[in-house]
């Protein structure tokens, strides 16, 4: 199966390094490669994340559309991007051949108004500026939404669950709980399982430590944009969870950090500023205890596979 990803300047790290190895996993559990993917940006040129770290893409041109089953558009939200022609004529072209098209973060606000995801339910963010959507869209309240040839999400930690449900229903439910297992035995793409899922407090919870990696929030700041006190929150998390919210947050902070140091080139005390460390040294002791191992030898023994 022929999956691309479409990474507009300034995209998420994140989603990006999540997906990509929600991909990986999947082939190494189907035991071959039976997904093949490359990177373009819109114009064919190098992109840069908003972390810093640049990609050039595998390919300039498009191949033909039949050929296709999966486009994501990774984008920042909060920017009006262009769409150059030539992808807005490959996303139809796609689209008319069968494959499905998918939006993470900006991207899903880039198919809607390139009329995409007319008479669908979508997962969006909010619009850069207060500006209108096109009519016809029905905004999901939830972590991702899968309708109809058309998968969005606002990014972060449900990245790797979008992509999965994706999975179960192109390729087969069996390969994609298998995966799941694998990165959940892994800790590297679904963390704060279980009581976050189901418990809508606990999900809000986490979407606000993920949008806040880099500077980590006070704990009374989180608990005051869940409108809950400091006290209360951390019962809550420690019923479902087992953890106290200060826990929750270092583990998906390391956590996002295990998907930067297996998913991209970035240094350590790169890694170490965009989830929210002191220093590098810091930072390595966290992630040794967590995982066992520091982000250099962890990303030698991969490198060594």
């Amino acid at each position: 199966m022929q999956i691309r990803f479409v990474l507009f300047p300034g995209f998420p790290l994140l989603p990006f390094a999540l997906a990509r190895e929600t991909l990986d996993c999947v082939n190494r559990c189907a035991g071959r490669p039976i997904l093949s993917l490359a990177l373009h940006s819109p114009d064919g040129n190098p992109v840069m994340a908003q972390e810093g770290l640049g990609l050039t893409p595998d390919a300039t041109d498009w191949p033909e559309a039949p050929g296709l089953d999966l486009i994501l558009l990774f984008a920042p939200v909060g920017t009006m991007l262009t769409v150059p022609m030539g992808l807005r004529a490959a996303l139809h072209r796609a689209d008319r051949g069968g494959a499905t098209l998918g939006g993470l973060a900006g991207g899903g606000l880039i198919l809607a108004r390139l009329g995409l995801l007319e008479g669908r339910s979508a997962v969006l963010p909010p619009c850069p500026d207060a500006a209108p959507l096109p009519g016809g869209i029905a905004r999901a309240e939830a972590r991702f939404a899968l309708d109809r040839r058309r998968l969005t999400v606002v990014g972060g930690m449900a990245t790797a669950e979008a992509i999965l449900a994706w999975i179960a229903r192109s390729v087969g439910g069996d390969l994609a709980a298998a995966t799941a297992r694998t990165l959940e035995a892994g800790t590297t793409v679904l963390p704060l399982t279980g009581g976050s899922v189901s418990d809508p407090i606990l999900s809000r919870m986490r979407t606000i430590m993920a949008a806040h990696m880099q500077d980590p929030l006070p704990l009374e700041e989180v608990a005051e944009a869940l409108d809950l006190s400091p006290k209360q929150l951390r019962l809550r998390c420690h019923k479902a969870l087992g953890r106290t919210p200060i826990q929750a947050y270092s583990d998906l902070r390391l956590d996002h950090a295990r998907a930067l140091v297996a998913g991209t080139g970035l240094s350590v005390n790169d890694i170490a500023e965009a989830t929210g460390f002191a220093s590098a040294s810091a930072f390595t002791r966290s992630f040794r205890a967590r995982f066992g191992d520091t982000p250099r030898d962890m990303r030698a023994a991969q490198l060594g596979r």
